[in-house]
């Protein structure tokens, strides 16, 4: 059989470093054939060279909008408390969507770059910035669909009962497109009213939930709870995710646990943002000081499914990042000493496997059928790239080749 493409000499993700290379055929945009020595040649023909191939990465959690404004935002006056919303909504009427679309778009391609070939980036919608942060992200989509598939998520980032016109815009933008419906009840005056009126919104429309929930430093109030309430009451289980939540980082493991069946009862996800929620906890402490990050490994052998992603990339919120999902599932496992080859292969799946079925992306990974979009990466196995924060080496989105970066070669004299 003659193949699209041929990757030989792949080793794929899981497989630890001793495992049979094999080869990957690609037809009309899919997984064709796996197996090692494969017969037939490829119209295209790639040396994976014993590297690590593996399915696209997949972010949850992004926000493209409010990407790169970190030095348009005023200064951090003071350590406690951060402010980063009040800096960023500061600056927000100067959004135009021009400027909204040429920020997105860099960073975008940073993850493109870094082996995303599947995003869901969350986007303010309220009266001080309208539909411009909306409009400017839409725009991509189509354009880098040969790169990425990404969905649009519309949260009311500064309140929604408290906040008046912002319901009318949520809806104007779901009517105008976006898939996913998000929160932010820390920020309203009526948290549960806000939480049950995005439920509503879902049903109305048929869409996804995805809330930012329950950051803090005390678990004395935990909305997760009414958001796994009301998933089992509408049968929503599996299409709501909850972000941060690190409030249960702060909780003892028996009541962690709690919470985690819970939310494993109710189809409810976790999405961990490793780089903010480390840099925005614990502020109100001098020393002994809180890191905010949930230990995602815990509660995925409680049943929940977890994701990790980049969340803000060069703003208040998080004035560091390059898109690099590696980089921040190698923070996350550095918080939460996860250094084990059994723990390290269940936190590369909450970038691939488990992120593709939060955007209930059926048919995604290399197998036999699926769309062809998988990564190369500069490691022996899944794990020691990882552990190396190993460059991405090669995309492809359905068998097509999206980028390339040359490994770097010592020049011995």
């Amino acid at each position: 059989m003659n193949f699209d493409l041929v990757v030989r000499n792949a080793r794929l993700a899981g497989l630890d470093a001793k495992a049979e290379l094999t080869d990957i055929g690609v037809k009309d945009g899919r997984y064709a054939a796996i197996g090692p020595r494969l017969a037939g040649k490829g119209a295209e023909e790639v040396d994976a060279a014993g590297k690590v191939v593996s399915p696209g990465f997949v972010e949850t959690h992004i926000h493209l909008d409010k990407s790169c404004t970190i030095d348009r935002c005023a200064c951090e006056g003071r350590r406690s408390p951060h402010d980063a919303m009040e800096r960023v909504s500061a600056v927000k009427h100067t959004f135009t969507v021009e400027d909204v679309n040429a920020r997105a778009r860099q960073t975008l391609e940073r993850c493109i770059l870094h082996g995303a070939s599947l995003m869901r980036t969350h986007v303010d919608v309220d009266p001080k910035v309208g539909l411009r942060g909306f409009e400017g992200v839409k725009s991509l989509i189509e354009e880098y669909r040969w790169a990425i598939d990404i969905e649009i998520c519309v949260m009311p980032q500064e309140g929604l009962t408290n906040n008046p016109g912002t319901d009318e815009l949520l809806i104007e933008a779901i009517e105008g497109g976006a898939r996913v419906i998000g929160a932010a009840p820390n920020l309203d005056t009526d948290p549960a009213a806000q939480i049950r009126r995005i439920f509503d919104i879902a049903r109305e429309f048929d869409i996804d939930i995805d809330m930012h929930l329950d950051s803090g430093a005390s678990a004395s109030r935990l909305d997760t709870l009414l958001v796994c309430e009301l998933a089992e009451k509408y049968g929503w289980g599996g299409r709501v995710t909850i972000g941060h939540v690190t409030k249960l980082s702060t909780m003892p493991l028996p009541d962690v646990e709690q919470v985690a069946r819970r939310m494993a009862d109710a189809g409810v996800a976790l999405t961990v943002l490793p780089a903010t929620d480390l840099y925005l906890s614990g502020r109100d402490q001098e020393f002994n000081v809180r890191r905010g990050v949930v230990d995602a490994n815990r509660l995925t052998r409680l049943g929940v499914n977890c994701s990790i992603s980049s969340n803000n990339i060069r703003n208040p919120f998080t004035p560091f990042g390059d898109g690099q999902l590696i980089r921040q599932a190698n923070m996350y496992a550095n918080i939460q000493q996860r250094g084990m080859s059994d723990d390290l292969a269940d936190i590369w799946s909450m970038f691939t496997t488990r992120s593709a079925r939060i955007m209930r992306r059926d048919g995604y990974g290399i197998a036999p059928g699926n769309a062809a979009d998988f990564v190369v990466v500069d490691a022996s196995s899944s794990v020691d790239a990882l552990r190396e924060i190993a460059p991405t080496l090669m995309g492809f989105k359905a068998g097509r080749r999206t980028f390339t970066r040359q490994p770097a070669v010592l020049h011995r004299p």
